[in-house]
């Protein structure tokens, strides 16, 4: 199939349908609780006629337990909640008049329903996409096609959301995503932090919160936002848990298997998921250079490089955790993870070299053997306090964390004449490149529950972390180890945050709603290359400030404007200035001399009852970091590095559609149109570029024959502009059916991604003296058959639920 008509298969599935607006008067509002103290997720509320108990509106608490009513007319009402697990509970009556418009219902405390689980009961089906005021939210098991990938894989899926062949993760067509897990950081470098998504098994997965513009709780880092990845937790009393196992087959095979198991008695919980993922991959590469005289602009030399490689990744994550209970408002937890993570690989590079008329000059050959290896291991303690029956609350948390790898290359460089003739004596490189991280954090935060829904929040926030990088590299010459002075170093690196924040979300009236918050952070860090004693220090405290207006202008229509500044730390990699090779004419190296970069963001949100999203965003970013590309031409040599390049202006607009068609068909659509413009210098050279571009994610889901689903999904990504690199146009469908077994005990699934083999990355970079084409290709074509089963035995008991880390803004930064 052609690239160019996967569009068309796309908009083939976009439809939408509108509906007259109304208006009304009165307002009821209020908030839903559970005795243990914890709110009920997606409870029901309705609002009946207490004459004859008829429904007369319908709504969905939010995350914090509070609902509201709007253009509720004179008369008297019943308010009703129910929410799976917990018994149907009525508020007292309510009366609404001229003189009273408006009613605040006492809160609501739901009991818990005891019932037997000893029998698999099926739950309702989740969207696979569900659009709220301040985020987007993916269910991951709600799509078949998910069945035995990666987290990596259904991110890159998800809306908005685009990878590139490095692993760089990028949100509505901007760079510098925070990716969160379970609201940690992962500390990991865009490369390293790819590799570890990768041990992830979507089986593990519940959720992933897509936030463009976050409140002034979270951290401030992260230009275009916030992805946060939430692995599947359980509240049961008894034990509950899921084995699943998968085996995928592409050029080469992969396999999958996780298990998830929680088991709650009395005052204690324990749970714990495991993972272990196996694959083996290959890898094309295609890059033409053309080097050009830095004056004329003439062309010196050709390059054209072939490089095929194949790898092989063994990976093993774990998580075990332990909260207790001393009374029903005041929880106790305790959490140990880590992974393990090995990669091998042989990377096979032919390089053909020829002057400016292509008369064939000499090629060369280089062998790259490559074996790294990740651990992790990290530590939170944590305390929660609910404080009220409104749900006011105190938490507090305390993190470590620590990283160690080895990365050791070997590389052998030959070269020959165009008759194939030795010209120059092979050379061989030897690089050790260890990396040690340590990360300590602590951070407490106050929520206090106002009337009429309101709600106040306050934290403090500290964080330490250092970096030991030591690259050694050595030459093989007559047999005999000579160290490579010139290419060695040693690098430390240290950053210290503080933080404080305040939030302030208060409904105005009937109508209108705002939230208001301000976050300070001061950073102070600290960099030293021991091997030269060059060193550098940076001082900086920044204000963050965030505002979010929402109007409800009728009970179909809601409009969000909200506005935030945010900051992009350079990876704690970026700024090492160590060499990675991957031949003798190509490596990558850090800049120790990056600045962050800043960013205000501005968007105006319309939500059509629960089925269409329309936003506007726009967006401001100064000293954005990019990867650039560097050239010799004496030696001819080119190198990837990041540097402060430019300010990106971005103008855009996106619509998300949620539509169950019929009873056995549901529609998702998410389309983004978005224009990137840049301005700066890069090599002493001016640049000007700007692109319009476009995203398409969709699924298509049907149910029939009770127990059989299947699944058409898939994204495209029109060309554009990223940074320095003007980007060629790429997408993926992929097709899943799934059956339930054992009495619903069991799923299989068995899924087929990028039926038609159109991931192809393809790029050119053309600015000052460089002049550069790529294209690179993965054996991204996966057949996965997979199998879940899924066990429990106790009854439902809603536990505090968990919460977020202290360690929320520095783990997506670490690695190489």
């Amino acid at each position: 199939m052609r690239l160019s008509t996967l569009p068309i298969l796309f908009l083939l599935m976009i439809y939408g349908s509108f509906a007259i607006s109304q208006s009304n008067t009165g307002i009821i509002h209020g908030s839903v609780g559970t005795q243990s103290g914890v709110v009920p997720q997606g409870a029901t509320v309705n609002l009946l006629n207490i004459k004859d108990s008829s429904l007369v509106k319908a709504t969905i608490a939010d995350k914090d337990g509070r609902y509201q009513f709007n253009g509720v007319p004179s008369g008297s009402y019943l308010v009703a909640i129910t929410a799976s697990e917990f018994t149907k509970t009525f508020s007292d009556p309510l009366e609404l008049t001229i003189d009273k418009p408006s009613a605040n219902v006492k809160p609501i405390l739901l009991s818990t329903l005891v019932k037997s689980l000893n029998a698999i009961t099926v739950t309702a089906k989740r969207s696979p996409v569900e659009q709220k005021i301040d985020r987007l939210v993916v269910n991951v098991d709600a799509a078949i096609t998910n069945a035995g990938a990666n987290a990596l894989e259904v991110l890159e899926k998800s809306p908005g959301i685009a990878v590139d062949k490095d692993g760089n993760i990028s949100l509505k067509g901007k760079d510098g995503v925070v990716v969160l897990v379970d609201g940690r950081q992962t500390y990991l470098s865009a490369t390293d932090l790819a590799s570890y998504l990768r041990t992830i098994n979507a089986s593990q997965l519940d959720q992933i919160e897509i936030m463009t513009n976050p409140p002034a709780k979270f951290d401030a880092s992260g230009n275009s936002g916030v992805i946060n990845i939430k692995t599947k937790k359980n509240k049961q009393v008894g034990y509950t848990g899921s084995l699943t196992v998968g085996y995928g087959q592409s050029v080469y095979p992969k396999l999958n298997d996780g298990l998830n198991f929680n088991y709650r008695k009395n005052k204690i919980n324990l749970f714990t998921n495991i993972a272990h993922n196996f694959s083996q991959n290959s890898n094309l590469l295609s890059i033409q250079r053309n080097f050009r005289n830095k004056e004329s602009k003439d062309i010196l030399s050709r390059f054209e490089q072939d490089a095929e490689s194949k790898g092989t990744s063994k990976n093993y994550n774990g998580k075990i955790g332990l909260d207790y209970f001393p009374s029903k408002n005041t929880t106790f937890g305790v959490v140990l993870s880590g992974f393990n993570s090995s990669r091998k690989g042989i990377n096979n590079n032919l390089t053909h070299i020829t002057d400016a008329t292509d008369g064939e000059e000499s090629l060369s050959t280089a062998v790259l053997d490559g074996r790294q290896k990740w651990k992790n291991i990290g530590t939170n303690i944590n305390f929660r306090r609910v404080l009220d029956t409104l749900g006011s609350e105190l938490t507090a948390d305390i993190d470590y964390s620590q990283y160690n790898s080895t990365n050791n290359t070997f590389m052998v460089n030959a070269y020959f004449d165009h008759s194939g003739l030795p010209t120059l004596k092979a050379d061989t490189l030897l690089g050790s490149l260890p990396q040690d991280i340590k990360i300590y954090s602590a951070k407490a935060d106050y929520t206090k529950m106002l009337t009429k829904g309101g709600r106040f929040e306050a934290g403090l926030k500290a964080s330490y972390v250092k970096t030991n990088n030591d690259a050694a590299y050595d030459s093989i010459s007559y047999g005999k180890s000579v160290h490579d002075f010139n290419r060695s170093n040693y690098f430390i690196y240290e950053e210290n945050i503080n933080a404080a924040y305040a939030n302030l979300n208060q409904p105005i009236n009937k109508k209108w709603g705002a939230q208001l918050g301000l976050r300070l952070e001061n950073t102070m860090a600290k960099g030293t290359q021991m091997t030269t004693g060059e060193k550098f220090d940076r001082n900086y405290t920044q204000l963050f400030p965030t505002a979010f207006v929402q109007y409800q202008f009728d009970k179909k229509n809601t409009y969000v404007l909200n506005y935030g500044r945010r900051i992009r730390r350079p990876d704690y990699q970026s700024l090492n200035p160590f060499i990675n090779f991957v031949d003798r004419y190509t490596y990558s190296k850090g800049n120790p001399n990056l600045k962050p970069q800043f960013s205000h963001n501005l968007e105006l949100s319309h939500a059509y009852q629960s089925f269409l999203t329309t936003t506007i965003n726009y967006s401001l970013t100064s000293d954005i970091i990019q990867n650039v590309l560097q050239q010799d031409e004496v030696k001819s040599e080119t190198y990837i590095t990041k540097e402060n390049i430019a300010k990106q202006r971005q103008l855009g607009i996106s619509f998300n559609t949620n539509i169950p068609v019929t009873k056995w068909w549901r529609s998702n659509i998410y389309a983004n149109f978005y224009n990137n413009k840049y301005d700066g210098r890069v090599n002493d050279t001016s640049i000007s570029m700007s692109a319009t571009s476009f995203q398409l994610n969709g699924s298509q889901q049907f149910d029939f024959a009770k127990t059989w689903s299947v699944e058409l999904s898939g994204f495209f990504r029109s060309g554009g502009v990223e940074g320095v690199l003007q980007t060629k146009p790429m997408g993926v469908m992929s097709f899943g059916i799934s059956k339930q077994v054992l009495k619903n005990a069991g799923t299989i699934r068995l899924n087929t991604r990028d039926i038609f083999y159109t991931q192809r990355f393809r790029a050119v970079s053309k600015y000052g003296n460089v002049d550069a084409a790529f294209q690179e290709r993965q054996d991204s074509r996966t057949v996965t058959l997979g199998f879940t089963y899924r066990f429990s035995k106790g009854k439902e008991n809603n536990a505090p639920k968990r919460r977020s880390s202290g360690s929320s803004d520095e783990q997506n930064r670490v690695g190489g």
